[in-house]
């Protein structure tokens, strides 16, 4: 007999897509549970580069502390052509942030420390073991809904839910039972991945060689973990054979070669891949929403696999719960399918650039990427085309329908769509972070010219019944003594900028005006109520 139950959200799978997801929604109140077929964390490292995006995500979700004193904190990076340094660069190099660039953290450990979090906020929000088996279209109140039936071992449980996030992976069992095929294209390159363990001094830092002496022809790529282990990456070459090369008679004297005869080392964990550029034409099939790689799949190199599916999930579940808690109209979490589609294109077409760049396909390509090569070691301007991986970055949400009209800004201050960035504050004399004053629905960040109790007493008369919460930045509020997020917003006095849940800026404006509560109540509420960010 099949046991039966509802929910108002199932997550499928529960690798950090999945955990994050579920974690958000719990923490939003809403009833939501992950169902996943393996019985712990997956083995081995694989995504182990987590940005300072995620781990802001991470932050406010309550999960962030073990991982930033566990993980390997790193925002330096070395470029080599054959055994010259080319370059070298720093992707943090302004003080006054509470998050480091990256943070180095085998994927493992990272759904550990995320499925500890989800168990702390609700012990039944995870089952370990279950795989959903069949789907099906619900017959909830408006026509909506799915059926779910998980199954472990010889049990049987139907899940009735108002909503579906597949974040089951790149093999995604959701997608092929709804019929849904990736559009994109296939590399034909392979890499390998080794993770060893060896006692070194080497920095936290990225290194990255081209064509280096002990890996000719190909390319390199070294990076430090915790707990003594290290990343190696060496390029292999389409006609390859992954089944030899995984060999540890085959891998030991590559890795040898690269760390030197007398380097001391064991290996952990060992896969060769092939990668693609690839997404689904639409994240959204009815009440099913696609995040993670079951959605887009790209190369590894800049980090924007994991890092854009935490993304993802920060996008939907604030979504969801409006539509659940709130009665927003679907409008509101259909945003998601072109807000987070551009931010795959982007990805793609980043990680498809780098890859033409590391692995030419051509005799034409391979004499360019030399030449820019050979150029950066003389020439500072040759540098900006070298091309190892640009690391991911939030994504600029520039054409979301829920942005407002905004001011057009000088050149360096926020964008619409950009995250709210982080900046040191003080609080009645006590050091904060912005990121540690915001709350878990909109806020709405003012540059006051009066005090800021009168401010907030204003604001509070016109966004009354909206989620949204003030920060009134001034000297007897938060303040911005050392103008950081004055000047990374762009901001003048009397100016407003006003974030989503998922910290992305929806509406700004620069400089001050009468009635800026009216104005910031009404976009709130437009989004709340059409998913639209401007009026019509």
């Amino acid at each position: 007999m099949t046991a039966s139950e509802a929910r108002e959200v199932v997550v499928a799978g529960a690798g950090p897509v999945g955990l994050c997801a579920a974690l958000n929604l719990r923490l939003r109140g809403v009833d939501a549970v992950a169902l996943d077929p393996l019985p712990g964390p997956a083995e081995g490292s694989r995504a182990i580069c987590f940005s300072k995006r995620t781990l802001e995500i991470f932050h406010r979700l309550g999960a962030a502390a073990p991982m930033l004193e566990k993980g390997a904190r790193w925002s330096r990076g070395k470029i080599y052509f054959g055994d010259a340094l080319i370059h070298e660069f720093d992707l943090q190099p302004e003080s006054g942030r509470s998050m480091p660039a990256f943070v180095n953290l085998q994927q493992c450990d990272c759904e550990r420390f995320l499925e500890s979090r989800l168990r702390e906020a609700d012990p039944k929000a995870l089952r370990r073991g279950w795989r959903v088996v069949s789907l099906s279209r619900g017959r909830e109140k408006g026509g909506g809904g799915v059926v779910v039936e998980a199954g472990r071992g010889g049990e049987r449980k139907k899940i009735r839910a108002r909503y579906l996030l597949a974040c089951d992976g790149a093999k995604s069992d959701i997608r092929r039972m709804l019929g849904l095929e990736f559009e994109g294209d296939v590399f034909r390159e392979r890499f390998l991945i080794a993770d060893i363990r060896m006692l070194s001094d080497f920095p936290a830092e990225r290194r990255f060689w081209f064509d280096p002496p002990f890996h000719r022809g190909g390319s390199a790529l070294l990076h430090k973990q915790p707990d003594d282990i290290w990343r190696v990456d060496l390029q292999l070459g389409w006609h390859a054979d992954p089944d030899e090369e995984r060999r540890p008679e085959n891998v030991i004297p590559r890795v040898r070669a690269m760390l030197g005869e007398r380097a001391e080392f064991e290996l952990e964990w060992v896969s060769v891949y092939a990668f693609q550029s690839r997404r689904l034409k639409s994240f959204v099939c009815g009440d099913v929403f696609f995040a993670g790689d079951s959605a887009h799949q790209v190369s590894p190199f800049g980090a924007r696999g994991a890092n854009s599916g935490v993304e993802d999930a920060d996008n939907i579940c604030w979504k969801l719960q409006m539509a659940l808690r709130r009665g927003s109209p679907r409008a509101l979490p259909d945003t998601y399918n072109p807000e987070r589609t551009a931010a795959a294109d982007e990805n793609m077409r980043h990680t498809a650039r780098s890859t033409n760049f590391i692995a030419p396909q051509s005799d034409a390509a391979r004499a360019f990427r030399d030449a820019a090569l050979d150029l950066a070691k003389t020439h500072p301007f040759a540098r900006a085309i070298v091309n190892s991986g640009r690391l991911s970055t939030a994504a600029v949400l520039r054409n979301s329908p829920l942005n407002a009209e905004c001011d057009a800004g000088d050149e360096g201050g926020a964008e619409p769509g950009a995250v709210l960035p982080d900046a040191p504050l003080k609080k009645h004399g006590a050091k904060t972070w912005m990121l540690d004053e915001l709350g878990p629905d909109f806020n709405v960040v003012r540059f006051a010219e009066g005090g800021p109790a009168d401010e907030a007493e204003r604001f509070a008369k016109a966004a009354a019944g909206l989620p949204v919460k003030p920060h009134i930045v001034s000297p007897d509020g938060l303040d911005d003594s050392e103008s950081l997020l004055r000047k990374r917003l762009g901001a003048e006095s009397g100016g407003w900028f006003l974030a989503r849940p998922d910290g992305h800026l929806c509406a700004l404006r620069r400089r001050g005006a009468a009635g800026w509560e009216d104005e910031c109540a009404a976009v709130v509420r437009r989004i709340l109520e059409t998913g639209r960010g401007r009026a019509r």
